[in-house]
């Protein structure tokens, strides 16, 4: 089993990309994690399959998670790491560095060396976040272990440039089912043409734009698009029957029947029939709470935007917990096989945690 060294966020980031953690594959790194974690006595550490949860029981006014996945993408020849300048810019390059080594390995350096931090924190790692919800592990928590979860702050370490990105939109994504009668071709008037009768419902979905909608002070974009159009057979056929996936990106202060009731309008002059492929709520960015302003007040001066994409942050906000994006590297880069990220934005993140946390800190670091 591999040894981590928990003293050095970037070498630790290093670390956890030499070991390979493909989704279902996460066993060797979460097992090193644990053992590395349960050395350091002020941490009680948990484990659910390979989740494992380490967290403080000081008593504080108030709890805060930090978590981060483990798993990442398949690899693509880039594991091991290494490290090389770009344009001058000290940068760690290899599969996960963005997505997200570099975020646990701040939240599993925080876990080891803040003894006394301000509020308790629980820091979470968890497994299957690149593939099906069905099998993500944060969920798997949420349902065999909510009170695991319990706090009054959420931060999820997932890609953001260093930069705080709060909540995430929704997303519901619809297939619709258009019927026609199939005829020959060359007497089209005999039949109904299914794939035609999308044509109406297409143009509506072009002309919704990207709304935007105002949340806790962000402004969410919204978006309505078309993704997928199947139908028809022999090329001398009506097409008797076409189908139409549609994702519509929702802002977090709609749920999700609401953002339902959106797309019935859209359809509702059309025969089609309405399926659900796949529904995820938002969450809002709560930047109301004192914790949040507390975060970003010790964060400086780092730009606060919307999350337009969905993350696991909407995990904690349907148990009630306000949740922020924050970490290292450029989301862009995340799945790519030059997935790399500068250094400097490693220790950036890691001091702005622990800076926060460690102030009016009572003991002393590990």
């Amino acid at each position: 089993m591999t040894t981590l060294d928990l003293t050095d966020p970037v070498a630790l980031t290093a670390q956890l990309v030499d070991i390979p953690s493909v989704s279902g594959d996460e066993g060797a790194l979460v097992d090193a994690l644990e053992e590395a974690l349960s050395a350091h006595p002020h941490l009680e550490v948990l484990r659910d399959g390979d989740a494992v949860v380490a967290r403080t029981h000081l008593g504080r006014d108030a709890r805060i998670v930090i978590a981060g996945h483990t798993d990442t993408v398949p690899i693509s020849g880039n594991v091991p790491s290494r490290r090389e300048s770009r344009e001058g810019v000290d940068t760690l390059v290899g599969r996960g560095s963005v997505d997200m080594k570099g975020g646990v390995a701040i939240a599993a350096h925080l876990a080891a060396t803040l003894t006394e931090p301000r509020h308790d924190v629980t820091w979470v790692f968890y497994d299957h976040e690149e593939v099906a919800a069905s099998l993500n592990g944060l969920g798997r928590l949420c349902d065999r272990h909510p009170d695991w979860l319990h706090a009054d702050l959420a931060l999820l370490g997932e890609p953001t440039a260093a930069q705080v990105e709060g909540g995430c939109n929704g997303t519901l994504r619809v297939i619709a089912h258009f019927p026609g009668v199939a005829a020959h071709s060359a007497r089209a008037w005999r039949g109904e043409n299914a794939i035609h009768k999308t044509a109406p419902v297409i143009a509506r979905i072009a002309a919704f734009g990207n709304p935007v909608v105002t949340v806790d002070g962000l402004d969410y974009r919204e978006s309505l698009s078309v993704v997928g159009i199947r139908g028809g057979g022999a090329n001398n056929v009506i097409p008797d029957s076409a189908t139409m996936t549609v994702n519509y990106r929702f802002a977090p202060s709609k749920h999700g029947e609401e953002a339902m009731e959106v797309l019935r309008q859209v359809f509702e002059s059309s025969d089609a029939s309405l399926e659900v492929d796949d529904l995820a709520e938002g969450a809002r960015p709560g930047l109301d709470s004192e914790l949040v302003q507390e975060f970003l007040a010790a964060a400086g001066d780092v730009r606060v935007g919307p999350k337009y994409g969905w993350t696991d942050v909407a995990r904690f906000s349907a148990l009630g917990i306000p949740a922020l994006n924050f970490g290292p590297g450029d989301p862009l880069l995340a799945h790519t096989v030059d997935e790399h990220l500068p250094v400097e934005q490693i220790t950036r993140c890691a001091g702005v945690l622990e800076g926060w946390l460690a102030a009016g800190e009572e003991g002393t670091h590990a």
